[in-house]
């Protein structure tokens, strides 16, 4: 490709591909055969951007990580709006209805996947981890508002790996069907409301 715009948008077209190759089919149908045939494009265009089909999964997962990044400064400035639980709600539903659940398995799949994340600076469970810390921000900020508890043992890092745990298993193993959103926010008002400043704890 003679430009950089040019490069960008065929990594895009192939990551596009990828998610929706993993999203239908699982992790254990991603190749790079299955990638350029879903993206329309000739075999050999994801070998001419990628140093290996490793290397493209690395970026794979690093531009999901980024747009969990880009999801945690919208939430984080929600703070303060609506309410906690419909918050946390929202963010965990566009979290897990996205790739996310299938990057995880992908990750968890793959040695040298890991290895080279891990290298790039990615810690914990890739995706996971930033959605952690997207939650915990999050609630350090309604904390600081007084939408919170002023409560010390209030630990909202733990309080936004249980979120992220229990988001999870509610969305993983399902075939790709996502539960209701009442059935999210029921979960998650039962995690977050005996911290919500003026809520009665859920009986």
């Amino acid at each position: 490709m003679p430009t950089g715009v040019a490069i960008r948008d065929v990594s895009r077209q192939l990551f596009d591909a990828a998610e929706r190759v993993l999203l239908r089919s699982g992790p254990n149908a991603l190749t790079s055969r299955a990638v350029t045939a879903e993206a329309g494009c000739a075999k050999g265009v994801l070998h001419r951007h990628f140093a290996d089909f490793d290397a493209f999964l690395a970026e794979l997962v690093l531009d999901r990580i980024g747009r969990v990044r880009a999801q945690a400064a919208a939430l984080s400035a929600s703070a303060g709006t609506g309410t906690v639980v419909d918050n946390l709600t929202a963010a965990l539903t566009d979290l897990f209805e996205s790739v996310a659940v299938a990057i995880v398995g992908l990750v968890t799949a793959r040695d040298e996947l890991r290895a080279r994340l891990h290298r790039a600076g990615s810690t914990g469970v890739p995706v996971l981890a930033e959605a952690t810390v997207m939650i915990a921000s999050y609630l350090a900020a309604e904390r600081e508002r007084g939408r919170l508890v002023a409560d010390p043992g209030l630990d909202v890092d733990t309080l936004a790996l249980t979120l992220i745990g229990s988001g999870h298993l509610l969305f993983a193993g399902r075939g790709g069907v996502a539960p209701e959103v009442a059935e999210v926010r029921k979960v998650v008002s039962s995690i977050v409301s005996p911290a919500v400043a003026g809520a009665r704890a859920p009986r």
